[in-house]
């Protein structure tokens, strides 16, 4: 087949050097929000790749981190207050660590409410739940009427790290079990994991650990956003062709390779679903709580998302799924300001799935 572009295909598959900023599909509103910092287009080459030192590999990602946060608080600043209380809880791990639990609540909170126990994004390896734009979404959850917890989990990398797997899922299930031993104290009814990006796979592997190890009866539903479960990046894979469609769209797979390996050093979980859930076969998913996995169109990581939704359907897991049109990973999340009826939409899909189990 020849090089040139396939104009009848999406994105990169058909124009392979086509911007975020100029595929039709893009919600323009987000790409004017990202354009100040230079998102709108291809990023320029990361300086490492699998066979970087560690230690470099680790500056690099501490630097992204820096970066992606201040972006985030550009994005969320001077957003009103709204109606919540907050308090926090430090809890032990199992490698004796504190583990800090971020417990937001409505204002007027009267009677059980449904819990979400948050796992933040950053693919497993940057990023904290105390960064003010995890704070705010946990608010948001919070003033439609949601228990949330938020969870502080050690990373592989970053300001939290360097905690390789499964450190960060020891944490999230440890949040899990106490939170459900806690539940009069907490005043909630049914519990659901949720996370976006790397939290989406720790909602699910959160899931799959509670399954593995006999307390699945603790999870109500998972509800996975834009979830990283595939590992694809470096390696690719033919079956997800939107690791090359949307590649680039505000992630790269050039970032998101070495990035992945931050998360399991060795390799020596390159497919255990536990770190990365796209693999787990059908047995692993048999008997699992209800599930919605929700995806956006130009993100990278769309079609490992629906693949495990897929998944879950053959197993027989009562599940849906959603893709949030126009957006780039984790977009209707990211841009409340310029684009509020979409992350209100998908606030709602969260609450709503919440309040049906």
């Amino acid at each position: 087949m020849s090089d040139a572009a396939l104009p009848n295909l999406p994105g990169r598959l058909g124009t392979p050097d086509l911007d975020l900023r100029d595929d039709p599909r893009a919600d323009p509103r987000m790409v004017a929000a990202m354009a100040p910092f230079e998102l709108d287009r291809f990023p320029a080459p990361v300086p490492v790749d699998e066979t970087t030192p560690l230690e470099v590999r680790h500056e690099v990602a501490t630097e992204s981190e820096a970066g992606f946060g201040m972006v985030f608080d550009v994005l969320i600043g001077g957003l009103p207050d709204l109606p919540v209380e907050r308090s926090t809880e430090v809890i032990s791990g199992v490698d004796d660590n504190d583990i800090s639990l971020y417990i937001h609540r409505p204002a007027d909170q009267d009677g059980p409410l449904p819990c979400i126990v948050h796992t933040h994004g950053g693919g497993m390896v940057i990023a904290a739940a105390s960064d003010p734009n995890y704070v705010r979404y946990r608010d948001e959850l919070a003033a439609s009427g949601l228990v949330v917890v938020g969870v502080e989990f050690r990373n592989g990398s970053g300001k939290l790290g360097n905690h390789p797997f499964p450190a960060g899922l020891n944490d999230c299930a440890a949040a899990l079990r106490w939170t459900h031993a806690n539940r009069d104290a907490l005043n909630i009814g049914k519990i659901v994991m949720s996370g976006e990006s790397g939290g989406g796979n720790l909602a699910i592997a959160t899931t799959l650990l509670a399954k593995q190890d006999g307390y699945l009866d603790m999870v109500a539903g998972v509800y996975a956003q834009c979830p990283y479960i595939s590992n694809a990046y470096a390696a690719g894979d033919p079956d997800l062709p939107s690791l090359v469609e949307n590649d680039g769209y505000f992630l790269s797979s050039q970032m998101m390779g070495p990035l992945a390996h931050l998360y399991d050093p060795d390799q020596e979980n390159t497919t255990t679903p536990l770190a990365w859930p796209y693999h787990a076969a059908e047995a692993d998913l048999e008997g699992l709580p209800p599930h919605v996995i929700s995806v956006n169109e130009l993100d990278p990581l769309r079609d490992e998302g629906l693949a495990y939704y897929r998944t879950l359907l053959r197993a027989g897991v009562p599940a849906s799924s959603r893709t949030v049109n126009g957006t780039c990973h984790a977009g209707d999340l990211i841009f409340l300001k310029v684009m509020p009826e979409v992350f209100r939409a998908s606030l709602d899909s969260v609450r709503s799935f919440a309040y049906s189990l």
